[in-house]
């Protein structure tokens, strides 16, 4: 991994060890994903690994209920505020690299 990030100019950025809450939305997403997806496949090569975990993502991302939706999934989600014309404002997450304590 070192090598594929270093040959593609890309810093990896760990979280400090035992301060896994520094950045929580992404520890929970990989909580999910580890769970979800990767515990639950066998990949047989790269391209296979690929074609499941996009699966899996699309599936996430359009079909899956999220708690934070009031367990909508985010296509009824965005349909119901599409026409509605309001959206509940969300939490972002912060990639900024400021780190809060």
């Amino acid at each position: 991994m070192d090598r594929w990030a270093y040959e593609r100019q890309i810093e990896i950025d760990f979280s400090r060890p035992g301060k896994p809450t520094n950045n929580a939305t992404v520890e929970s997403f990989n909580g999910r994903l580890r769970q979800e997806c990767l515990n639950e496949n066998w990949f047989l090569s790269l391209t296979d690994a690929e074609q499941k975990i996009e699966t899996w993502r699309t599936f996430y991302n359009q079909v899956r209920p999220h708690s934070a939706l009031g367990w909508s999934t985010p296509a009824d989600y965005a349909q119901k505020h599409a026409i509605s014309g309001h959206l509940e404002p969300q939490l972002e997450p912060d990639f900024s690299g400021n780190e809060r304590y």
